[in-house]
C-alpha cells in the first residue's frame, strides 16, 4: 500500500572506463515561467573541431530551464579577450546581457574556457571567468558556464553541472542510468532482467544507494558510480528497503521487517537501531539536511501520511491532514519544504509542503505521479508519472510556473536527482580586456 517492492538481480557492473552508452533524453517544455529573461548568446570562437561544442549546450541549458528567452545572435562571434562590444545595439536586437567567450589550448595542452557576461541596459561587464579543462570534460565546462550565467543573473546557483539517476526497463531488461541534468551522456550502471528499485545518491555524489533482489530477497546495496566497487549494508531477515543517506553521507536510514512489520533503522556503521517503537507501518525515511530530523510514511492514523520524528528517535508529530493519501515525503535542500506525491480523488499529483505555515501546494495533475526528488538548488523538482500508459521523467518548478517533460526510450521510473558536483577549476576575469 505504501511501498513497492521489486526483484533486482545484478548483471553488469560498469567502471568508469566502460561507462560509454549513450541513452539521451529529450526535454520538452510544456510552460514557462513569467518573467523570462532575454540573453543572447554570441558563438564560442575557437570550438569548432571539438566534440563538445559549447555553445549550443550553454544555450540548451538556459533555455530548457524555463527562465530565459534566448534572443538570435546571427552568428556573432565574440571572443572574450577582444574589444569589449557595442552593447547598444544587442539592447537593440532585444537583449538585456550578452554572453560571449573563447576556448583554446593552455600550457599543459588542455583547455581555458573563458566567459564574458554583459549587461545591454547598463552597459557594465556583468562577470567573467576562466574555466580549465581536459577534452573529456568540456560537456561540464559548457554546463559551469551556464551555471555562472544563470547564477550571475537570477541570484541562485545553477543546476546544470548536475546529475540524475533513473530507472529504464526496455522490453524484458531494466538499467540503472546515470545522465547530466540535460538528458546527455546517459550511463548504464546496472543492468537486469528483474527489477530495480529505490536508487538514491550519497552527498558525495559518487555513491548510490539501491534495492537489489540478487539473494532472492530485497537487499540495499551501495555502489560507487565511477569504480563500480559494491557494498551489502542492509542483508537482515525479511524484507530491506527504503535507503537513504543523512547528511554526513555515512549513517543511512532503511525499512527493514526484521520485527514482522516495516519499520524504520538507522545504520551507523555495523550498528543498527530501530528508530521508533510502534506497532504501524513506518517506511520512505528522509532526512532533513541538517540531519536533526526524519520525514517518513506511516499509516499509524489509519491511511498513509506524512510525519516527522526526531533523527534520534522519540515522538513523531504528524504533518499531512489534507486528504486520505500522502506518501514519500522528500526534503528540499534548505529545509524549508517537503515534496510528496498526494491523492486527489483517483489521480496522484506531486504536491509541496511548507514546513513554516504548513501550507500544501499541489504542483502537477498527474494522473500518475511518483517519486518526487529535489534539484541540489530547491527550484525544480524531478518525478516519474504516466503517459499513454508508459513512464516518462518530468520536472516542475517549485513554484508550480514551469513544467518539461523528459522523454527517452522505455519505460522510465525511480528519478533521484544527485547533488552538486565538485566544479572544474575556476578563477575570475575581475575587468575588460
Amino acid at each position: 500500500m505504501i511501498k513497492r517492492i521489486a526483484t533486482y538481480l545484478l548483471s553488469a557492473v560498469l567502471g568508469a572506463s566502460s561507462l560509454l552508452a549513450q541513452a539521451d533524453i529529450t526535454i520538452d517544455i510544456t510552460g514557462v515561467g513569467g518573467n523570462q529573461l532575454p540573453i543572447a548568446i554570441a558563438n564560442f570562437v575557437g570550438e569548432a573541431g571539438l566534440k563538445d561544442a559549447l555553445t549550443p549546450i550553454v544555450r540548451n541549458d538556459l533555455d530548457h530551464s524555463g527562465r530565459f528567452k534566448l534572443v538570435d545572435p546571427s552568428g556573432a562571434t565574440l571572443p572574450a579577450d577582444g574589444p569589449p562590444p557595442d552593447l547598444g545595439s544587442w539592447k537593440g536586437r532585444g537583449a538585456d546581457s550578452l554572453a560571449i567567450g573563447d576556448v583554446r589550448i593552455g600550457a599543459d595542452n588542455n583547455y581555458d574556457v573563458r566567459l564574458r557576461l554583459y549587461d545591454t541596459v547598463t552597459l557594465k561587464l556583468i562577470t567573467g571567468v576562466q574555466i580549465h579543462t581536459a577534452t573529456s570534460d568540456m560537456r561540464q565546462a559548457a554546463h559551469q558556464v551556464a551555471d555562472v550565467i544563470y547564477e550571475a543573473l537570477t541570484g541562485e546557483r545553477g543546476i546544470f553541472e548536475t546529475k540524475i539517476a533513473f530507472v529504464v526497463k526496455k522490453g524484458s531488461k531494466y538499467e540503472l542510468q546515470v545522465a547530466d541534468a540535460d538528458g546527455f551522456n546517459a550511463q548504464e550502471v546496472f543492468g537486469s532482467r528483474e527489477p530495480i528499485m529505490s536508487p538514491t545518491w550519497a552527498p558525495d555524489g559518487h555513491r548510490i544507494a539501491y534495492v537489489s533482489f540478487e539473494q532472492q530477497k530485497p537487499i540495499v546495496v551501495v555502489q560507487d558510480v565511477y569504480t563500480g566497487s559494491r557494498n551489502i549494508v542492509a542483508n537482515f531477515k525479511g524484507s530491506n528497503s527504503g535507503p537513504t543517506f543523512a547528511p554526513n553521507g555515512h549513517t543511512m536510514a532503511v525499512t527493514l521487517s526484521i520485527d514482522g512489520i516495516s519499520q524504520i533503522y538507522v545504520l551507523d556503521g555495523g550498528s543498527k537501531r530501530r528508530l521508533m517503537q510502534t506497532p504501524a507501518i513506518d517506511t520512505e525515511a528522509n532526512f532533513s539536511p541538517d540531519g536533526g530530523q526524519i520525514a517518513f510514511t506511516s499509516d499509524r492514523g489509519g491511511s498513509p501520511q506524512i510525519y516527522l520524528v526526531p533523527a534520534t528517535g522519540g515522538n513523531a508529530q504528524r504533518l499531512t491532514f489534507e486528504g486520505s493519501y500522502n506518501v514519500t515525503p522528500r526534503f528540499s535542500p534548505d529545509g524549508k519544504m517537503l515534496a510528496y506525491i498526494r491523492r486527489d480523488g483517483g489521480s496522484f499529483n506531486v504536491a509541496t509542503f511548507d514546513m513554516t505555515t504548513r501550507q500544501t501546494m499541489v504542483l502537477t495533475e498527474g494522473p500518475g505521479d511518483e517519486s518526487p526528488t529535489f534539484a541540489p538548488n530547491g527550484k525544480m523538482i524531478l518525478y516519474a508519472t504516466q503517459v499513454g500508459g508508459r513512464g516518462v521523467l518530468a520536472t516542475v518548478s517549485s513554484d508550480g510556473r514551469v513544467h518539461q517533460r523528459l522523454s527517452t526510450q522505455g519505460d522510465v521510473r525511480e528519478p533521484a536527482w544527485g547533488p552538486f558536483p565538485n566544479q572544474l577549476p575556476m578563477s575570475r576575469l575581475s575587468s575588460n580586456p
